[in-house]
C-alpha cells in the first residue's frame, strides 16, 4: 500500500513539473514577441469605382429603303467610308398584286372622269364663244377639267413608283439606295437577293447598312444605385480598353440616366461619357470597357493603413491598440473615412503622436481560440 501511494506521488510530482515547464515556456514566448507600430500620417485618399461596359458611336444610324424589293447589287463593304449621297445597295422593286391592282383601278377610275369632264369642258367652251353661258361659268369649268387632268398624271405616277420604285423610270426598274450621314460602314445585315421592306408608320423596315462616324465614341455602362448617388454629369473617368493593354483614355461623364432597371436583383443605372480618342490607336465599335471613376477624394487626410484596423467581434466596431508603455497596449475604438483599399481614413480615436500596434491575423486566431476555451 505504501508502495503504490509513493508511486502516486512520483507520478503527479512528475506532471506538475512538465506542466510548470509548459507554462512558463508558452509565458516566456509571449512575452517574447515584440510588435513594431506605426502612426498617423497625411495623404491623398481617393475612392474609386470600376464600371464594366462598351465603347459605342455617339451616332449610329439604320440606312433603310422607302419601298419594298428585292436587293440587286450591293456597292461597299462593312468598314467603307462613306460620304452623305454615296450609292450603298440599289433594289429591284418587286410590285406587290395588291397595290398594284388598286393603283391601276385609281388610274382607270381618273381617266373616265377626265373623259367626262373633257366633253363638258368642249361643250361649255364652244356656248362660252357663243355668249350663251357667262364668263364665271366657264372658268369653274375649266378648273374641273383641269383638276380632272391633274388625278390622271397622279394616279399614274402612283402606278408607276408602285412598279418601278420611282416616277423617273428605268429599263432596271431599281430604286437606289444612299448614304444619308458620313462615316464609317459598320454592318450590312442583308446581302444581295435579300427581300427588304420599306420604312413607314407601320413599320420600322430592313436596315440596309448602319454608318457611324467612329471619331466620336462614348463609354456606355451601368451603375449600381448604392454608387450612383456619387456621381454627377462632367466628372472625369479613366477607360481602359479590353482589346488593347497599357492604354486609358480620358472621358467625362455626360450622362446619368433617371431610371433604373432592375438586372439579378439589383437596380443599375445606365451611364454615357464621352471619350477622348488618342490618334495612334483605333477604337472599334463595340470593345469591352472599364471605366474608373474617382466618387470621393480627401487630400492632406490623416489615415492609417487598412491592415492595421481590427473589428470587434461581436459588434464589428473598428479598433486599433495603441501602446502605452513598453510592449503594452491599450485597445482605442477609432472613426473611420473614406477609404481606397489600402490606406484608410481616421477621423477619431488616434492622435498624431499614438503608436499603433501592427497586429497579424494568426495571432487575432489564436487569441479567438483562447476565448473560445475560456468560454467553454
Amino acid at each position: 500500500m505504501k508502495k503504490v501511494t509513493k508511486y502516486i506521488l512520483i507520478t503527479l510530482l512528475v506532471f506538475g513539473v512538465l506542466f510548470s515547464a509548459a507554462y512558463f515556456a508558452k509565458t516566456n514566448s509571449k512575452s517574447a514577441i515584440t510588435y513594431k507600430t506605426e502612426t498617423l500620417f497625411k495623404t491623398t485618399i481617393e475612392k474609386e469605382t470600376v464600371i464594366t461596359g462598351k465603347v459605342i458611336p455617339e451616332d449610329e444610324v439604320e440606312v433603310k429603303p422607302q419601298i419594298g424589293g428585292i436587293i440587286d447589287r450591293i456597292f461597299v463593304e462593312e468598314g467603307d467610308q462613306v460620304t452623305t449621297g454615296d450609292l450603298i445597295a440599289r433594289i429591284k422593286v418587286v410590285p406587290n398584286e395588291q397595290n398594284l391592282n388598286a393603283a391601276q383601278g385609281r388610274v382607270k377610275k381618273a381617266q373616265i372622269s377626265f373623259a367626262t369632264r373633257k366633253k363638258d369642258f368642249d361643250r361649255n367652251k364652244s356656248l362660252y364663244e357663243k355668249g350663251i353661258i357667262s364668263n364665271a361659268d366657264f372658268i369653274a369649268n375649266e378648273l374641273l377639267f383641269n383638276q380632272a387632268k391633274q388625278d390622271v398624271l397622279n394616279a399614274e405616277s402612283d402606278l408607276k413608283i408602285i412598279k418601278e420604285g420611282s416616277i423617273g423610270g428605268s429599263n432596271a426598274a431599281n430604286t437606289d439606295i444612299r448614304a444619308t450621314v458620313p462615316g464609317t460602314v459598320l454592318e450590312i445585315p442583308v446581302k444581295e437577293g435579300d427581300q427588304v421592306i420599306e420604312s413607314n408608320s407601320f413599320n420600322a423596315g430592313t436596315t440596309i447598312a448602319a454608318i457611324a462616324d467612329l471619331g466620336k465614341m462614348i463609354f456606355e455602362g451601368k451603375v449600381d444605385e448604392a454608387e450612383v448617388a456619387s456621381l454627377r454629369v462632367g466628372i472625369p473617368l479613366k477607360v481602359s480598353l479590353g482589346a488593347i493593354e497599357d492604354q486609358e483614355l480620358d472621358a467625362t461623364l455626360q450622362f446619368i440616366a433617371p431610371k433604373g432597371s432592375e438586372e439579378q436583383g439589383a437596380v443599375q443605372f445606365k451611364i454615357e461619357a464621352d471619350m477622348v480618342l488618342n490618334d495612334s490607336i483605333f477604337v472599334r465599335a463595340g470593345y469591352s470597357a472599364n471605366a474608373s471613376i474617382v466618387l470621393d477624394r480627401k487630400e492632406d487626410a490623416f489615415a492609417l493603413r487598412e491592415a492595421l484596423i481590427q473589428f470587434d467581434r461581436k459588434t464589428q466596431d473598428p479598433f486599433v491598440e495603441v501602446m502605452t508603455g513598453d510592449q503594452k497596449f491599450e485597445r482605442r475604438d477609432v472613426k473611420l473615412g473614406i477609404s481606397d483599399g489600402v490606406n484608410v481614413e481616421v477621423l477619431k480615436g488616434v492622435s498624431e503622436e499614438d503608436q499603433v500596434k501592427v497586429w497579424n491575423r494568426t495571432e487575432e486566431r489564436d487569441e479567438d481560440n483562447e476565448n473560445d476555451q475560456d468560454d467553454a
